[in-house]
């Protein structure tokens, strides 16, 4: 269980950082605006919960330690 939690919380840092980084890279091509400490916030906030449902979703991390049935 604590090696599916460090998992989890290692993946979902990494998650975020690349989230904050795409998201970052498009805003200021797209848009031109420079980046600020708001945009980076407000970015942030948004690649939280895409990246949480990422590693809960996409790869299935288990934390019940049932079996999925195929």
């Amino acid at each position: 269980m604590v090696r599916r939690l460090e998992l989890f919380i290692e993946f979902l840092i990494f998650g975020i950082v690349m989230g904050v980084v795409e998201d970052l890279i498009a805003v200021t091509l797209v848009t031109g605006a420079p980046i600020t400490w708001r945009a980076i916030v407000i970015i942030t906030l948004v690649a939280i919960p895409f990246a949480a449902i990422g590693e809960l979703i996409v790869d299935r991390i288990e934390f019940t330690g049932k079996k999925r049935k195929k």
